[in-house]
């Protein structure tokens, strides 16, 4: 793992939560680096909008109510994407039955920590469960906006985090975009993907953590 990587994940597991000041100096103490590999992951991650620049370094970036808006919106757009490519290629025969069952094994895995209460555990599947589907749709581009968005979006709701109400609700959604993907149906998993990402967004205010 490379310095720019480990950084990211300081901020995006929250080790550095939003609103946090760092510094180059303590980053290159925690990490056992130089300066020069810790300024570079700096600069990267201030273009990928999880930092921006401060008087003694870098202060880990919010999104405000309007950009957090926004940057739902971009992953409903980008995840209707990828859940339509993915069901297109299970209807063309690109897809194996393991792909499917792995794709139901994360959902299952979200379900369980997030009835169990684990929020960070459930959180952490959830992103695994949609970032499998973008896998699926074997669209790298796609992917790799979406992975920014993620962090962006986790580092901003981080401190809202609470029980989701809506628990049967959240998985009941996932369960219908895994058969629209199981049935080749394009149109019917693009807009079950937005729409959940878009349910998310409107209740984030009051429930934050339901991804």
């Amino acid at each position: 793992m490379d310095v720019y990587d480990e950084v990211r994940g300081l901020i995006v597991l929250g080790t550095y939560p939003a609103g946090q000041p760092i510094t180059e100096l303590e980053l290159c103490e925690r990490l056992g680096v130089s300066r020069t590999p810790v300024r570079e992951a700096l600069r990267r991650l201030e273009g990928d909008g999880l930092v921006r620049a401060a008087r003694r370094g870098v202060t880990v970036v919010e999104l405000d109510a309007k950009a957090l808006r926004d940057a739902y919106l971009v992953r409903a757009c980008l995840e209707a994407l990828t859940a339509e490519s993915a069901a297109r290629r299970q209807r063309d025969g690109e897809l194996s039955p393991a792909n499917l069952a792995r794709l139901v094994e994360h959902a299952d895995l979200a379900d369980q920590a997030t009835r169990q209460g684990d929020l960070v555990a459930g959180v952490r599947h959830n992103r695994v469960f949609h970032g499998y589907v973008a896998t699926l749709a074997d669209n790298p581009a796609a992917s790799e906006v979406l992975v920014r968005i993620w962090d962006q979006i986790t580092v901003s709701t981080r401190a809202s985090l609470t029980a989701p109400a809506r628990p049967v609700l959240v998985d009941d959604e996932h369960r219908q975009l895994i058969d629209a993907i199981a049935a080749g149906d394009p149109q019917r998993a693009a807009a079950h993907a937005r729409e959940h990402v878009l349910s998310t967004m409107s209740v984030l205010t009051e429930r934050g953590g339901e991804t």
